[in-house]
């Protein structure tokens, strides 16, 4: 690597305890300090962030992607974004700052690397992905998760929601405080005062204790109200005066406490489209909708298959798991996932279930579906098909037996060590 221009300046990033890297305004790289070499190893001379990084001939920008290093020159200001990065044959997702400066007439780019742990194992679910629809959500999330902005989490069922919140959590100063979530959907009206406000013993009938509630126990955190949506209009204007307000009593009580709370909500509900017709209210929505993070559903970012594939194997508990061949991972990128991620899950469940050896193959995805299929005039005898999957008679009605109950219990075999909402 040639020696830097600027000797006093290399000293310094080589004492930071973080990846640094020195780049020109062509975009090649000058120096990396020794944090960078034990993360990423050393480039070799005269190599460009841009082909390090991401294996391209050309910027960045050049492919219709957007370029940070361009955009800290141009604006004269530090830049910030998401990228994944490559070290060697595998990948890591990263947080990359870039700071301008100038000496004499050339033009330089500090660039430091963090790397993203806990977007991509969030309370042990997966948020993880490469494309550039889920890059540009994670920049966005991890923006709005050093703020105390309330965000409303908008996508399809199985998209990871939760997962999402986890990680908005995560990344906020309020980290080391609880994270609560709670299902909107599952709360009665009787009981929606006592369970997020408490109540004092003596309250009414059965509350032989006092009850601090869900504000009180994620004081000074997050609390995640998940399916906002499904929420009664009764219960949106109680929840409505806690966030206009931030005060709340218990019940039973006239003391009013304040709640030191972030709100984080999230539906696969059409909101904007439910207050026009009056089915949520309006001004709840505005209160909520402060800032809204959109979650990409599986069939728009199918690329990230193999990354999700190969971690939600890794969490399997019988191990080592099968591994998926590239016929699998294609026939995988057929399908259109109307359950995302949580589909996803189960399908593996499923085939590595089925699967004779130690490799997934496409055949082991034709039961993804848990409604019994139609059985063809030509269909195989118990013997043929044990045959064709290269195992026993025994073999094959053994696996049989544990597909009927998985289908009938789904509940009791399909856990993983992930989240129920991971994504």
């Amino acid at each position: 690597m040639p020696s830097s221009p600027l000797p006093s300046l290399t000293d310094y990033l080589d004492a930071l305890e973080h990846p640094h890297a020195l780049l020109s305004e062509d975009h090649r790289i000058l120096h990396v300090n020794p944090a960078y070499v034990r993360r990423f190893g050393r480039p070799a001379p005269g190599r460009t962030c841009y082909q390090v990084a991401h294996g391209h001939d050309r910027p960045c920008d050049q492919l219709g992607e957007s370029c940070p290093l361009q955009q800290a020159l141009h604006q004269g200001c530090a830049q910030r974004a998401i990228h994944r990065h490559r070290h060697g044959d595998s990948s890591a997702t990263v947080e990359i700052s870039l700071h301008p400066l100038a000496r004499g007439a050339h033009r330089y780019v500090i660039e430091r690397l963090r790397d993203l742990p806990g977007a991509q194992h969030s309370g042990g679910a997966p948020l993880i992905g490469a494309t550039p629809v889920f890059l540009r959500l994670l920049e966005r999330l991890l923006k709005v998760a050093a703020t105390d902005m309330p965000v409303l989490l908008l996508g399809e069922t199985g998209s990871g929601k939760e997962v999402a919140a986890q990680a908005l959590h995560q990344h906020s100063a309020r980290h080391g405080a609880p994270f609560v979530a709670v299902d909107c959907a599952s709360i009665t009206d009787s009981l929606f005062e006592s369970e997020f406000f408490g109540h004092e013993k003596g309250a009414f009938t059965g509350a032989n204790d006092s009850r601090i509630g869900l504000v009180a126990s994620a004081r000074g955190g997050t609390l995640f109200l998940d399916e906002i949506g499904d929420m009664p209009m009764s219960q949106q204007a109680k929840l409505l005066r806690l966030l206009e307000t931030g005060s709340y009593r218990r019940v039973g009580s006239s003391v009013q406490r304040q709640a030191q709370v972030r709100i984080i909500a999230a539906t696969h509900r059409p909101l904007a489209e439910w207050v026009a017709n009056g089915r949520f209210r309006a001004d709840l929505y505005h209160r909520l909708n402060v800032f809204p993070l959109l979650l990409p559903p599986l069939r728009e970012r199918r690329e990230d298959l193999p990354l999700l594939v190969q971690h939600l194997l890794a969490q399997r508990p019988e191990q080592p798991a099968p591994r998926p061949s590239a016929a699998f991972l294609a026939r995988l990128a057929d399908l259109s996932f109307p359950g995302n991620v949580r589909e996803l899950r189960h399908l593996l469940e499923r085939a590595c279930l089925l699967a004779a050896g130690d490799v997934l193959e496409p055949w082991h995805i034709e039961l993804d579906e848990l409604s019994p299929p139609s059985v063809p005039a030509t269909a195989l005898s118990r013997k043929e098909e044990a045959a064709r999957l290269g195992i026993s008679e025994r073999t094959l009605y053994r696996r049989r037996q544990r597909l009927t109950a998985l289908t009938a219990n789904p509940s009791d075999d399909c856990r993983t060590p992930s989240s129920p909402a991971s994504a």
